[in-house]
């Protein structure tokens, strides 16, 4: 193709992702005050966290007795916070489909394995995304019901729509993407800028940045947000800090077993030596046996 048609295809993509977008703002702006079927509305789904926490004079005011509402502070602040909301869920609701957009820009420019490398890529992301993000939806009560605990019977909670909205928008997406770490931390092991054995070393000062990253990234000063986030960027990093380990031991075996340097130079003990040449060997038997069949 030309650089011509290059432009034009890029245009035609952007354009049908924009498309779909648009499609999915509007599904979502009638989805926050309309149930479909079994599922609830998507302002139920954000506004029962909050209707979660204890009515009365310790916890969150009722205006109607029974009956859980936000505040509108502003004129169309409801509509615009509808939007917005609406705009969020589209985005999530069609990703599949501008995804694809985007897939199929980029994959004639691809070997088969990074076509396959990258699909594994878009796939655990969007699961790593949405895990993230349950919990997310969860840990906001628990850390909603702990901040209001702090006034004691000197106040009442009665948030304004805005405010509580953005909070658990930000939450969501926080929690969504800082649950891409492990993806982040393989894909820089297997290009070779991130090895095992620096992860290794700077263990210790990774989960401390973690820490403090979630102490800053978690909004209102959150406590709950803040240790639920840190222990499972924790627990994440010490998975890919494994995933990492085993890719370089099994890589280190194969470059010993093909002269590229002494055991020593990887840290291998001399089984593992002996095993990657044995494994080596016969791969090298059966090639040679397929060659003969040939």
């Amino acid at each position: 193709m030309t650089l011509r048609d290059h432009l034009y295809e890029l245009k035609h993509r952007l354009g049908m992702a924009l498309l779909a977008l648009l499609v999915g703002c509007v599904a979502g702006f009638l989805w926050f005050n309309w149930s479909v079927g079994p599922i609830p509305s998507l302002g139920k789904l954000l506004t029962d966290p909050y209707c979660a926490l204890p009515a009365g004079r310790h916890g969150r005011a009722e205006f109607v007795p029974g009956v859980c509402q936000l505040i509108q502070t502003k004129p169309f602040e409801a509509f615009l916070i509808q939007f917005k909301v609406g705009l969020a869920a589209g985005a999530v609701l069609t990703s599949p489909f501008w995804l694809y957009q985007i897939w199929a820009f980029i994959t004639p420019g691809l070997y088969d394995n990074e076509r396959k490398f990258t699909r594994i890529f878009v796939m655990l992301a969007s699961v790593l995304f949405t895990a993230g993000a349950v919990l997310a939806y969860f840990v906001v009560p628990k850390g909603l019901e702990v901040l209001i605990s702090f006034g004691g019977e000197t106040f009442i909670t009665a948030l304004s729509a805005n405010d509580y909205i953005s909070f658990v928008l930000v939450m969501l997406l926080i929690f969504g993407v800082s649950f891409e770490l492990p993806l982040l931390i393989t894909m820089l092991n297997r290009i070779g800028i991130l090895p095992y054995r620096n992860l290794k070393a700077w263990r210790r000062g990774i989960i401390f940045a973690l820490v403090v990253f979630a102490a800053v990234a978690t909004p209102g000063t959150d406590p709950i947000g803040m240790v639920a986030l840190a222990a499972s960027m924790t627990v994440l990093f010490e998975i890919s800090v494994q995933i990492a380990r085993v890719h370089d031991r099994k890589a280190a075996r194969k470059a010993v077993a093909e002269g590229w340097g002494d055991p020593e130079d990887y840290d291998l003990d001399p089984d593992e030596v002996d095993e990657g040449k044995a494994g080596k060997k016969k791969a090298d038997t059966s090639a040679a046996g397929l060659d003969d069949v040939t």
